[in-house]
C-alpha cells in the first residue's frame, strides 16, 4: 500500500498485488481517501488497509500472506491497527519499508531490519513498493487534473453540475471547451446558455 497527496489535497491510496513474485494487475485497486482532514498519512494507511481487508473478508476471498506498507513505524502501526480491528492478526503478516535506508520495520520490534542490498528478497520488496508508488502518484495526478478542470468549469456563470457534466462528457478537457465554436455550444446547451458560455470563454 502507498498513499499520495499534495499538502493534504486529493488524498488517494494504491494497493498492488504480487502473486508468486509477479504483479497480479487484475487485483490492483485505487482508493480515494474519505473524511480525513489535511495530510494524515497514518490515518490514510489505517483506512485503506481496513477497507481492503474488510472487502476481501466479506467476499470470502483469499487474504494476503503479507502486507507491505510504504513507510516506517507510523504507517506500520496504522496498518496493524486495522488488521487487529478486523481480528486478522493471526492470519495476515505486515511489514513497513522506509525510504532512504530501505529499513524494514516489523511489528513489536523497535529496531529495523537491514536486508542485504543485493538480496532478491529486498529487490522484490522494492519492486512492490515502487509499483505501489507509481500507481498511487498517477491516480493522484489524474484526480488533481480532474478537480482543476471541474473548478475551471464551475467558474463559468450559469453553469451548474448538470451543464458541467454535459460539457465534460462532450469535450473531455477545458482547453477543448475553450476551442469550441459558438454553434457547437448552442447545439449542446441551447441558444441562451450556449451563447453565454461562449462569450465567457472568449473573454
Amino acid at each position: 500500500f502507498d498513499n499520495s497527496n499534495l499538502m493534504g489535497t486529493n488524498p488517494v491510496s494504491s494497493c498492488v498485488v504480487f502473486k508468486n513474485a509477479k504483479p497480479s494487475k487484475k487485483d490492483y485497486r485505487l482508493y480515494k481517501i474519505n473524511d480525513i482532514e489535511g495530510p494524515d498519512d497514518f490515518a490514510s494507511m489505517e483506512q485503506v488497509v481496513y477497507r481492503r481487508l474488510k472487502r476481501l473478508s466479506k467476499e470470502k476471498k483469499s487474504l494476503p500472506d503479507l502486507i507491505i506498507v510504504d513507510g516506517g513505524k507510523g504507517q506500520l502501526s496504522a496498518g496493524l491497527k486495522s488488521i487487529v480491528k478486523l481480528g486478522l492478526e493471526k492470519k495476515v503478516a505486515i511489514i513497513g519499508i522506509a525510504k532512504k535506508l530501505e529499513e524494514i520495520f516489523v511489528p513489536g520490534d523497535k529496531l529495523p531490519l537491514y536486508i542485504n542490498k543485493t538480496s532478491e528478497t529486498l529487490k522484490l520488496i522494492q519492486q512492490l513498493r515502487n509499483e505501489a508508488h507509481r500507481f498511487a502518484i498517477n491516480f493522484h495526478r489524474k484526480q488533481r487534473s480532474k478537480n482543476a478542470l471541474e473548478s475551471q468549469i464551475d467558474n463559468l456563470a450559469g453553469v451548474g453540475p448538470k451543464t458541467s457534466k454535459l460539457l465534460l462528457s462532450q469535450f473531455k478537457s477545458f482547453e477543448r471547451i475553450q476551442q469550441a465554436s459558438e454553434k457547437q455550444l448552442i447545439k449542446l446547451l441551447g441558444q441562451v446558455k450556449g451563447k453565454s458560455v461562449f462569450k465567457q470563454l472568449k473573454s
